[in-house]
């Protein structure tokens, strides 16, 4: 059963930002998800927002990033897409190497493939689905 989808086009700002995450949080509440569900969906879709405006968009207030979200009783489905040139994931620096342990940025693609089932990349490297799916409320 479906319980809400919805495509939100944001400008480059933060604060626009963690109203999605409030809004996509409180759809959870209509779900099978559990506490640890929303803290992996929030936490990821964090992340990946903040990546979108600052590493593909470098913080231009004037570029979008577009987050289309579709939610089901048992599953989480997030596409978010900036306007940035992209990048390769794999290509990414392994943020539990010993030189990059006390960095203070690079977790994030590591901490979203974590927390969430599923997680593509598109080519060009600007546009990324993530899934989680939903067993039963505690």
């Amino acid at each position: 059963m479906e319980v809400g989808k919805d495509e939100v086009i944001i400008s480059s700002t933060p604060e626009i930002a963690r109203k999605l995450q409030d809004r996509i949080e409180s759809l959870l509440e209509s779900t099978l998800a559990n506490e640890k569900d929303r803290f992996c969906v929030r936490l990821a879709l964090e992340e990946a927002v903040v990546n979108a405006i600052k590493h593909g968009n470098q913080m231009d207030p004037l570029k979008q990033v577009t987050i289309r979200y579709g939610m089901w009783r048992d599953q989480v489905e997030i596409h978010i897409t900036d306007e940035g040139p992209g990048f390769d994931p794999d290509d990414l620096p392994d943020p539990t190497d010993i030189e990059n342990l006390e960095r203070p940025c690079g977790r994030g693609v590591m901490l979203i493939r974590h927390y969430m089932h599923e997680v593509e990349f598109f080519a060009p490297g600007n546009s990324m689905l993530m899934r989680r799916f939903f067993q039963q409320a505690s």
